[in-house]
């Protein structure tokens, strides 16, 4: 929480890198279709940049969830000066009972901010129980097939991304981020296995988990400038459905 509190106005600042429009933005919404009258819950939802697209996108509610209090400050500071209806509540993600279940919950690297393997089943299990019945999971996370290797550089995408190698669950993967104006910034996220996620999955009562590979904006498909983060991409998204009955 304390070091989301310390930037949060950088991390809402480098919502607009290229990456973040061109692939991440892109790929969330193509994966999640028309959401036109449906309740969303965001989780880690930050400064709330994702909560007020989906509102823009029809969603009947839309309601951001996150632990970090200078976030949620943010969030509601531009809910007032630009009023959609959007919802805030800080709250923590791995502990949160929502009033009633939602049609969607969207998940922007929540999962990969699970420091052990049992906060990672606590974060799938309180978005199952956050969701109605065929209700849909949908987010994008950190790459575990893709661990950084010492040889990886992301610099010209505006961040870099390193880890101990070979990276075993629970590793640390640290980020640096320079936003446009040349300020920069760090976070942390943990490794776990793909196994590993498809254990927490289950157990939350998820049985159709689906691995998505980032995708690029139609608009920049023929940029080579793409090439070296498309070759290995660094984040993954992913989708799946709680069960209409058990």
């Amino acid at each position: 929480m304390a070091q989301y509190d310390r930037i949060a106005e950088q991390y809402r600042d480098s919502k607009q890198l290229p990456f973040r429009e061109f692939i991440e933005r892109y790929t969330l919404f193509e994966i999640l279709g028309d959401i036109r009258g449906k309740t969303v819950l965001d989780m880690a939802c930050g400064e709330g940049f994702y909560t007020r697209l989906l509102k823009q996108a029809g969603a009947a509610e839309a309601t951001g969830v996150d632990i970090s209090g200078e976030m949620i400050r943010l969030a509601e500071e531009r809910e007032l000066a630009h009023p959609l209806g959007c919802k805030y509540l800080h709250q923590d993600a791995g502990a949160f009972k929502p009033s009633r279940p939602v049609d969607v919950v969207v998940a922007m690297y929540l999962l990969n901010y699970a420091r052990s393997e049992e906060e990672l089943h606590r974060f799938c299990r309180v978005c199952y129980d956050s969701l109605k019945p065929g209700g849909r999971f949908v987010g994008v996370n950190d790459n575990p097939w893709n661990p950084p290797l010492p040889s990886d550089s992301w610099a010209k995408y505006a961040f870099e991304r390193t880890c101990t190698h070979p990276a075993r669950d629970g590793d640390v993967i640290r980020y640096e981020v320079t936003n446009a104006d040349g300020r920069r910034f760090g976070f942390t996220n943990f490794y776990f296995a793909p196994t590993t996620y498809w254990s927490a999955f289950r157990a939350a009562g998820f049985r159709n988990l689906r691995w998505v590979d980032l995708s690029v904006h139609p608009s920049e498909r023929d940029n080579p400038y793409w090439d070296d983060l498309m070759a290995r991409p660094p984040g993954i998204a992913f989708e799946a459905t709680r069960q209409t009955h058990k």
